[in-house]
């Protein structure tokens, strides 16, 4: 009977949320980066595509870009 008693005041942790660029928490990520600097290469080659084309042109020229951007992202752990 005590031991129920004394685990309602005792203190369990709450869990992390998961954090992406923790390491710890996502393996597929060992450096750490934040979203902003992870896969530069397909994020640069996506965001040229759109200054290339015409707003109502890049959707559909830039679209296969943005899926491999995307792709990468959550290669990362990243959820998108």
């Amino acid at each position: 009977m005590l031991e129920k008693i004394t685990s309602w005041w005792s203190f369990s942790p709450q869990p992390k949320p998961y954090d992406p660029t923790d390491p710890k928490q996502n393996p597929l990520n060992p450096q750490g980066l934040k979203p902003c600097c992870a896969c530069p290469q397909t994020k640069s080659a996506r965001d040229d595509c759109f200054f290339k084309y015409d707003k109502s042109e890049a959707d559909e020229k830039c679209k296969q870009l943005v899926e491999q951007h995307i792709a990468c992202m959550k290669g990362l752990g990243f959820k998108i």
